[in-house]
């Protein structure tokens, strides 16, 4: 029998019973679309990961990530952000941890707004100021600054999977950042 040191993070789920899991009942998740401000509290960039997907392909996305068994959605939304930006990104996390919107994400196209084929996901979406450099790690290969506009336009759109350039979309609206 073999001995195994503890899992020193037991929130965590091995691949295989992540599928299992993803197979069975919706996975909650975070997501984060960084943004600049003036000094007026108006958005002036967002921030858009670039990264390679499952299929070889370049596409654009937020950050984003599950949120562990145990662990608090501040706690979730934090150490995403500093997985996918850097330690340097500074991010301001809201004094709330109220999400400004609410994205389910189904495995058959057609069944809401937003998709992912690989599960049902319950996602709880925030619009986050980033005050510091940004350095993209984990599978993102660079972050991109762009205006409202840019952000929120139809190419950007076509660049996202799932359905998430409507997430932005609806990020800017809520912040009154697109006229």
């Amino acid at each position: 029998m073999a001995v195994r040191t503890p899992d020193p993070n037991p929130g965590w789920l091995s691949d295989e019973e992540l599928q299992q899991a993803r197979e069975r009942l919706p996975i909650l998740y975070v997501e984060a679309i960084p943004v600049r401000l003036d000094g007026i509290g108006q958005v002036t960039d967002v921030g858009l990961l670039l990264r390679m997907n499952e299929h070889s392909q370049m596409t654009r996305t937020i950050v984003s990530g599950r949120v562990m068994r145990g662990e608090r959605v501040r706690d979730a939304l934090y150490r995403h952000l500093e997985k996918d930006l850097g330690p340097m990104a500074f991010p301001q996390l809201p004094a709330s941890p109220v999400p400004f919107h609410i994205a389910e994400y189904f495995p058959i196209h057609g069944d809401g707004l937003y998709s992912d084929d690989r599960q049902h996901a319950v996602s709880l979406c925030y619009i986050v100021p980033v005050t510091g450099s940004c350095d993209p790690r984990q599978d993102a290969l660079e972050l991109t600054w762009l205006s409202p506009e840019a952000a929120a336009s139809e190419l950007i759109a076509t660049e996202m999977e799932g359905g998430r350039g409507s997430l932005v979309r609806a990020a800017l609206a809520h912040c009154g950042a697109l006229r």
